[in-house]
């Protein structure tokens, strides 16, 4: 019986390392000084920043979701990577820690190592809106788990709070305003429903017009980072929530007490054109528990800083807290 090979297995060891050597530039390119050593070792090293009295370490875990599955199909892949770190990083913000460094997985059935540095390409560049390093990262080749052509991402950011500055809910009061911050678009939520809806029910491509240009563009718009924004207003705003998964309604309340409740009005609300358009197709009570519906991020400010703050962020008044049972209250 003649031997077999890893690579007559699906695994190419030499495109592997060709890959790694690819994409150096780029990872080297997130560095800050507290990076410790380069790109080949075992475990990315990273040293604390000074200037904590209390420092904590703060995680967070995401990936890019069904909206991957377009990047592929398109063979659009030089923003996935940016949407990964989004979804991380602007999860840290929420809990008052800064992003530090950033890791990555790449699971595929067979590496194409162009593709790969594509997504890493935006990994990278997405490390570079959110001032933090991209540290290390895993390739894994397993051609029996996923079909050619296929592959997923994961992400893992860490970053460092001064721990009494880490609980933002009790800081919540009545009478405080509500800010949003503009998403970029559908972000990285809900991409099973538009796809069922886009191409399922209306049979759509990705190339068809959409308010100017192909579907495809608006539907893979990065997720928007919020990392600046929270650094340059972190001493004037009292709590943060980002809003993914569960839309507004779900994600607002988690920055509440159960005695204080966040009052929206909707018509305030600036909602993006793909939005509304989806709005013709699906109920507004499922809009709203799906989608971010134009809004990425909210903040609960005092009165006085609400100009202010709107005026360096872009942001824009769409309601305020009040006594009532933990939740949100659309009118």
């Amino acid at each position: 019986m003649a031997n077999i090979s890893y690579k007559d297995a699906g695994v190419d060891i030499d495109a592997g390392n060709d890959f790694v050597e690819n994409i150096k530039d780029d990872v080297k390119s997130t560095f800050d000084k507290n990076v410790i050593g380069g790109i080949g070792s075992f475990a990315g090293a990273y040293e604390l920043p000074t200037g904590y009295k209390e420092p904590v370490i703060l995680s967070a875990t995401d990936g890019v979701g069904t909206k991957l599955m377009l990047a592929i199909e398109s063979g659009r892949l030089d923003s996935v990577g940016i949407d990964l770190v989004a979804m991380c990083v602007n999860d840290l913000i929420c809990n008052f820690g800064t992003p530090s460094f950033f890791l990555d997985y790449y699971a595929t059935g067979k590496l194409v190592p162009a593709d790969a540095q594509k997504v890493v390409k935006g990994i990278a560049q997405g490390c570079k809106l959110s001032e933090c390093s991209l540290v290390g990262g895993e390739t894994a080749e397993m051609p029996s788990m996923y079909k050619e052509g296929d592959f997923d991402l994961a992400g893992f950011a860490v970053g460092i709070a001064e721990k009494s500055e880490m609980d933002r809910v009790r800081r919540v009061k009545a009478g405080q305003s509500i800010i949003a911050l503009p998403s970029s678009g559908v972000h990285s939520n809900g991409y099973s429903l538009v796809r069922k809806l886009f191409f399922d029910k209306l049979g759509m491509s990705l190339e068809d017009d959409f308010n100017g240009k192909p579907l495809i563009d608006t539907l893979l718009t990065p997720t928007k980072i919020y990392v600046k924004e929270f650094k340059e207003n972190k001493d004037k705003i009292v709590a943060l929530a980002h809003i993914t998964g569960g839309g507004i309604v779900e994600n607002l309340p988690r920055m509440l007490p159960p005695h204080l409740k966040a009052i929206i009005k909707k018509d305030d609300i600036k909602v993006l054109p793909i939005f509304e358009f989806m709005s013709q197709y699906v109920n507004e009570e499922e809009m709203y528990r799906t989608f971010n519906m134009g809004v990425g991020m909210t903040l609960i400010v005092e009165d006085k800083d609400v100009d202010e703050i709107c005026r360096n962020t872009g942001g824009y008044l769409i309601g305020h807290i009040e006594e009532g049972e933990r939740g949100v209250d659309l009118i």
